[in-house]
């Protein structure tokens, strides 16, 4: 089976030309978010105008990726079907450093239980050829 067979048929996110830049980034290992130009304030998900000041021009910046555990859920399979083989997995939304939330899924957590204000740090995963998800692990 060659890379990413398998996984093609599973939904993937909807990439529009107000989230391509995130996308773009995740494929080089980077985490980016779109700052408004008028305002300053980063914000997620990316959107035609910022949800604060309504300005329309935004600025892509590579981000830090780090932050802090603010909920978290275990997924199960009755909720994804199509994920069956991969789940249950642990669903974390970050409170990332530089303000925005951003929800991902959690690895590297050897058996244990999250913890909410749990420092984590963004890593990247390689769905398939084509697309990089972030996801994140302890700090």
């Amino acid at each position: 089976m060659s890379a990413g067979q398998g996984i093609s048929s599973k939904p993937r996110p909807r990439i529009g030309p107000d989230s391509r830049p995130f996308w773009d980034h995740c494929r080089k290992h980077q985490l980016a978010l779109p700052y408004c130009v008028e305002c300053g304030r980063p914000h997620l998900p990316a959107g035609p105008v910022c949800p604060f000041c309504f300005c329309d021009r935004l600025q892509w910046r590579v981000a830090s990726g780090k932050g802090v555990v603010s909920t978290w859920v275990v997924i199960h399979k009755a909720w994804f079907p199509a994920f069956a083989a991969d789940i249950p997995y642990n669903v974390v939304q970050i409170e990332l450093a530089e303000g925005p939330r951003l929800t991902a899924k959690m690895v590297g957590l050897n058996g244990r239980s999250i913890v909410v204000g749990e420092p984590v740090v963004v890593d990247f995963e390689d769905a398939d050829d084509e697309l990089t998800l972030p996801v994140f692990r302890p700090a």
